[in-house]
């Protein structure tokens, strides 16, 4: 209890100095204020060397002798083998039958505060059907809570595989999800 004592009559003897001025003037004996000058240093400026004389010629041998590469040979140089013929007919991967709707994938997050937009998802399908990796968002809807929405519904979606000639091939297709509130 003393220590309290002790540590509120110096808060107090404290405020009493700040108040009364006695303060400053205990601070300006003790400490009093420094004066300073500013002195401006001038820097003298390097002088350019003087230029060349005027009348200087310098001598470059040359070189009678080419050692330049001459072409040689007498042989004909081989065509380069046709490209391979472009293929006639190419399928591009498709959403598969029943595929998710936007509805049930609605962010409930996002429905509550009434968030709406169309994100487009990159998607990537196998000659299996399945997705190669992870969709991605190629556009947003400006709202990370349906973008997210985006990605889970594509996930769970279903897709028909692309092909070229009739063999199954990977490709990718992006398509967009359109989350809209219903009145």
């Amino acid at each position: 209890m003393t220590i309290f004592a002790v540590i509120l009559g110096l808060h107090v003897l404290v405020v009493w100095l700040v108040a009364s001025g006695l303060a400053r003037r205990i601070v300006e004996t003790v400490a009093p204020p420094i004066q300073t000058d500013i002195i401006e240093e001038v820097q003298e400026r390097d002088t350019p060397p003087p230029p060349p004389p005027p009348d200087v010629a310098i001598d470059i041998p040359v070189e009678t002798q080419s050692t330049a590469i001459t072409d040689v040979t007498d042989k004909p140089v081989p065509r380069a083998p046709p490209p391979p013929p472009a293929p006639k007919n190419v399928k591009k991967a498709s959403l598969g039958k029943n595929f998710p709707n936007s509805e049930d994938y609605y962010p409930a997050a996002a429905k509550r505060l009434g968030e709406e937009g169309s994100p487009t998802v990159k998607v990537c399908i196998g000659p299996n059907g399945k997705l190669t990796e992870e969709p991605t968002i190629a556009a947003s809807s400006g709202n990370a809570r349906l973008d997210e929405g985006a990605i889970k519904l594509a996930k769970a979606g279903r897709y028909v595989a692309g092909s070229v000639d009739g063999v199954p091939s990977t490709d990718c297709l992006s398509f967009r999800v359109k989350f809209e509130l219903k009145n």
